[in-house]
């Protein structure tokens, strides 16, 4: 059951005559009241030929009008409006039943608390099978207002309590991390103009999709300016910025004029304070050996900085963080990736939004590692190659998970559920970006003898999972990822110890499929040459004082060999 409390109104009459009139669809059937402040006498244009709406409007502002006569300042806000509408599966209510729904409502949010004789007057109106509109006026008898603060939230849990009492379905609590819904009229006006988007909703995207490339608030709305988006800075005396509003080209009001909305207005994490703690991360120092073996295209730094996702940390600001970071790094993967995957992956970011932001503060310095991977990647030239792709999709999916399951563990329900909708659409991503090579690597499929090799490198690494490997249609595939890893040098068994090590396949659908994208990530390059590093090491020593240079490394260990020429070892 769902209440959504409208913005404060002035004109009681008019809400009536859209209350009891046909609707804008002639949708509305049989109206007429389920409860009230005071049924008897209570004029019923639905019930009562005799009765009008102008006396029912006259009757409920009644101590509005007495107020105002002894008060200079007129009320001009004193018209509440709240639709209840229950789910589609509910059972039909009876008036009854909705009439002490209506009652347990306007208790909850301070408009008629129970056995208050002097609450405001209100009423309930049903002219439909799934919902009723409730109305009041806030001026109590007494002449004071009701105290509204906060009576969503207080609306919000009682309408949990009545789906539990009345054998409704249950949906979860509010945590005021939503962003706020398109009322009516934005609706009705994108309608008009042919939009498929609600100004607000046109604008979040927008948004979102600038943030991977800004590395301040200031950059941010230099890009949306770039991009055609009305920017409207609010400055102070020294020329600081202190907040902000944009507005969508075409959105006017009635006067012509343009409509700006602000970023918390547009969701609860676009206000310019959180912008800039997301944004402003300073780079912590950088040890020269890890800026030497940093990878060398942004996808696959991008990779190895899920990696060192660890969202079960016990810092929850730091999780958050990372959670913050992954959205970014969906939307930018989703703005360079091929055509052909864009709209998974757009679809992944959008629903992940929620997941971004929850109660949890985030301590974004954390995560600037994956800030940092994020923006390399919007400002990528070229798209990735095909390995690259698989792999940074498939550790998403991994991301995401974890994710999902630090949400729930934290009690972060609609977060948990935002992130369990992206995933579906993160998983047919992956599936498509590791299609093509799935082909060319079924093609160079190992003989059957080096396969059995294999295959027991598969048994004794991952013995949990074997079996599902093994009979995975993508099977022969990994054979040749292993295969060819080898020959490059790296140890089958290790590989596949260390794939399973970042990604349990406990949850995957195709074992197989996932071990390939990590696989080709970590067996790209060649294990290293140790006679080479130990000539290497040798030419940057001192020499002795004798001039003579050191005894000749003695090495103890040596690769594995390929599958092909371990046959001849057994």
């Amino acid at each position: 059951m769902i209440a959504a409390i409208k913005p404060a109104g002035s004109n009681t009459r008019g809400l009536l005559a859209y209350l009891y009139g046909p609707g804008r669809h002639d949708e509305h059937l049989d109206p007429h009241l389920v409860a009230g402040f005071a049924m008897l006498g209570m004029p019923d244009p639905g019930r009562n030929q005799d009765a009008t709406l102008t006396q029912l409007g006259h009757h409920l502002d009644a101590p509005v009008r007495l107020r105002n006569s002894e008060f200079g300042k007129p009320i001009t806000d004193h018209v509440w409006h709240c639709p209840v509408r229950a789910a589609p599966e509910d059972r039909r209510l009876s008036d009854s039943e909705w009439g002490e729904i209506a009652q347990r409502i306007v208790h909850a949010a301070d408009i008629a608390p129970d056995g208050d004789d002097l609450a405001c007057r209100w009423i309930a109106v049903r002219h439909a099978d799934d919902h009723i509109h409730i109305l009041a006026t806030t001026v109590r008898e007494d002449g004071r207002r009701p105290k509204l603060h906060g009576s969503g939230i207080r609306v919000g849990n009682e309408c949990r309590q009545i789906e539990k009492d009345y054998g409704l379905r249950r949906l979860k609590k509010g945590d005021r991390t939503a962003e706020r819904r398109p009322t009516q009229a934005e609706m009705h006006k994108a309608e008009r103009l042919g939009w498929e988007q609600t100004s607000r909703q046109w604008l979040q995207d927008r948004i979102r999709a600038a943030i991977p490339h800004a590395t301040s608030a200031e950059e941010l709305l230099a890009y949306l300016e770039a991009d055609d988006i009305l920017v409207k800075p609010r400055r102070g005396p020294s020329g600081d910025l202190l907040g902000y509003a944009v507005g969508r080209p075409g959105d006017l009001n009635k006067d012509a004029e343009q409509i700006y909305h602000p970023g918390g207005k547009i969701a609860p994490d676009l206000t310019l304070p959180k912008l800039k703690a997301r944004l402003e991360t300073t780079a912590p120092e950088e040890h020269p050996t890890a800026r030497r073996n940093r990878p060398t295209t942004p996808w696959h730094q991008a990779t190895e900085a899920l990696d060192t996702l660890y969202t079960d940390v016990a810092d929850d600001t730091h999780a958050q963080a990372h959670i913050t970071a992954l959205g970014d790094l969906l939307q930018a993967t989703a703005q360079k990736a091929p055509t052909r995957l864009r709209a998974e992956l757009r679809s992944a970011s959008q629903a992940f939004a929620r997941s971004q932001r929850s109660r949890t503060r985030a301590d974004h310095q954390a995560a600037h590692a994956l800030r940092t991977a994020t923006r390399d990647i919007a400002g990528a030239a070229t798209g990735p190659d095909g390995s690259a792709l698989a792999a940074l999709t498939a550790a998403l999916v991994w991301a995401v998970i974890l994710a999902a399951r630090w949400h729930e563990a934290k009690g972060h329900s609609h977060q948990a559920d935002a992130a369990g909708r992206a995933i579906q659409h993160l998983q047919s991503a992956a599936d498509a970006a590791l299609t093509p090579a799935l082909t060319e690597l079924e093609t160079r499929c190992p003989k059957e003898e080096t396969r059995h090799i294999l295959a027991d490198d598969v048994r004794t690494a991952v013995p949990e999972h074997a079996e599902r490997i093994l009979t995975d249609p993508a099977w022969p595939a990994l054979a040749t990822v292993l295969a060819d890893a080898e020959a490059g040098g790296h140890q089958p068994h290790q590989l596949l110890k260390e794939a399973t090590a970042r990604r349990e396949l406990g949850t995957a659908r195709q074992p197989a499929r996932v071990l390939i994208a990590r696989i080709q990530h970590t067996s790209r390059n060649p294990v290293l040459n140790l006679r080479a590093e130990a000539a290497r090491l040798r030419s940057t020593m001192a020499l002795p004082p004798s001039g003579h240079w050191g005894q000749k490394p003695q090495h103890t260990t040596a690769p594995t060999p390929p599958a092909a020429q371990r046959r001849r070892h057994r």
